[in-house]
């Protein structure tokens, strides 16, 4: 018998494990940590990503996407589609929501809007050219842009760092006003993102597979730069930027691509999460050191203000 690729009854029998194993998954806490030392992390993750884009039978959504979205407590109501026009787990992950539901906060001097539907679990200044990642874990903003030269321009700014919750809606938007001078990716492991895991990891946002993506303010965010750094986790390899700003080219396996000044706006799409996980926002420029956030902790959603100019 042939396992791999396998045939349409092995793939079922896959599909159906994978959506129990995730239904009935019990929480994790750092006991688990010691044992993904040993799970090969990036092989399950793409026979995780291969099951999560296998195509339902309509006659198995409610039971496999509804145990889903009832164990993670995904929000049905604001999704663009009816549950069982969803034909994957993954296009379920990365549905869209109904339009207007999302709007986007007035524009004001320095003006910075969540990308994400999220929690604030991390904020401060960047100094010393280190963000905090837990208490008493943290990171090299350098590492962090590994692929970016002048990566110490954030120096003196600030960082917010935002964790999507699988019942979260999976979709990044543009945080701001101005021009996108660069993407990149950076091929990493996949440890887990969540609580656990940034208490106990060092160094996990450096460690981690990620995508990034740097503008420069315009208008009343001038004086502003900012970088949106996607990260990666275990069972979420794919951390894509969204097609416009890659203009036809395919990100580099480990390195960056630039980009000439295309123009964006806030609530733009920006890029996706196949899975929950997090994004780290490092906010530079001239005037950096007179941006102060508006919130540095709790559950934020697309378009809601971040911070602005003092």
């Amino acid at each position: 018998m042939t396992f791999w690729p396998p045939s349409p009854k092995l793939a079922a029998l896959y599909a159906l494990v994978f959506f129990l194993a995730l239904i009935l998954a019990p929480g994790r806490g750092p006991l688990s940590l010691r044992w993904l030392r040993l799970y090969p992390k990036q092989l399950g993750s793409s026979v995780v990503g291969w099951a999560a884009h296998c195509t339902l039978p309509a006659s198995m959504r409610g039971l496999l996407l509804g145990g889903f979205a009832r164990r993670y407590e995904l929000n049905l109501a604001e999704a663009e589609f009816a549950l069982t026009d969803y034909p994957s787990l993954q296009a379920l992950f990365t549905r869209r929501l109904k339009p207007g539901l999302r709007p986007q906060d007035d524009a004001a001097p320095g003006a910075l809007n969540s990308p994400v539907d999220g929690c604030i679990i991390a904020a401060g200044r960047i100094e010393k050219g280190m963000a905090i990642q837990a208490k008493g874990l943290p990171y090299r903003i350098t590492e962090l842009l590994k692929h970016d030269a002048d990566a110490a321009r954030f120096e003196g700014g600030y960082f917010l760092t935002l964790y999507l919750a699988p019942k979260d809606y999976h979709r990044i938007h543009v945080p701001m006003a101005g021009h996108v001078s660069a993407i990149g990716r950076v091929e990493g492991e996949l440890w887990p993102v969540n609580e656990a895991s940034t208490a106990h990891v060092a160094r996990l946002y450096e460690r981690n597979r990620r995508a990034t993506w740097v503008a420069t303010g315009s208008g009343f965010d001038e004086g502003l730069e900012l970088a949106a750094i996607l990260v990666g986790a275990t069972h979420v390899g794919g951390v894509l930027i969204d097609a416009r700003w890659r203009m036809g080219r395919e990100l580099p396996r480990d390195g960056a691509l630039p980009v000439p000044g295309l123009p964006c706006a806030p609530g733009e799409d920006l890029g996706t999460f196949a899975f929950g996980s997090t994004v780290v926002l490092l906010i530079g420029g001239a005037r950096s050191a007179s941006w102060k956030p508006l919130r540095t902790s709790g559950n934020v959603r697309v378009g809601q203000r971040l911070g602005a100019f003092e």
